[in-house]
């Protein structure tokens, strides 16, 4: 008899995908929004800079949602990557 896939791996499957699509996406924002804040220069340049850097930590949260033990793990350290690469702007931009 053929054994049949359980519903877990799909769900671990969803859950890593949607992780590495929107928590990746909300890390390499808040990081490329961090560096901007950070890096020296114009405000322009600065800001490049990080949107330019932001696409190749996109790439890198997308494995390495699909490379930690758990979906939970992707989505914890994704949120938490990109809370704390957004700190600097929210420390410095405080009215």
């Amino acid at each position: 008899m053929p054994h049949k896939p359980s519903l877990g791996i799909g769900r671990d499957i969803l859950l890593r995908l949607t992780a590495a699509l929107l928590a990746g996406y909300a890390a390499a924002s808040g990081i490329a929004i961090g560096l901007a804040a950070l890096l020296p220069g114009g405000k322009a340049e600065a800001v490049l800079a990080g949107t330019l850097l932001s696409f190749a930590l996109y790439a890198v949260a997308v494995i390495w949602a699909f490379a930690v033990r758990s979906a939970g793990r992707a989505w914890l350290g994704l949120l938490l990557a990109g809370a704390i690469g957004l700190a600097p702007h929210l420390l410095l931009h405080v009215r």
